[in-house]
């Protein structure tokens, strides 16, 4: 998910896709600890939209205050 796409989103609509990212990296990191993933780099894909989706939401609450 690109941070154009993000930034098109409310914040409540950010959250719930935080949870339900990091609750997808997990499912991703136990998988690939039971055996390997196709494609090892979606754990770090993963890792980097949700930092980016809480960079985003950080911005947004620090220009409201």
């Amino acid at each position: 998910m690109k941070a154009t796409e993000i930034r098109e989103l409310t914040v409540k609509e950010i959250e719930e896709r935080i949870e339900t990212f990091e609750a997808q990296l997990q499912k991703l990191r136990m998988n690939h600890a039971v055996s390997p993933l196709d494609n090892p780099m979606k754990i770090n894909e993963m890792r980097k939209t949700i930092a980016r989706m809480k960079t985003i939401l950080t911005e947004r609450t620090s220009q409201k205050q």
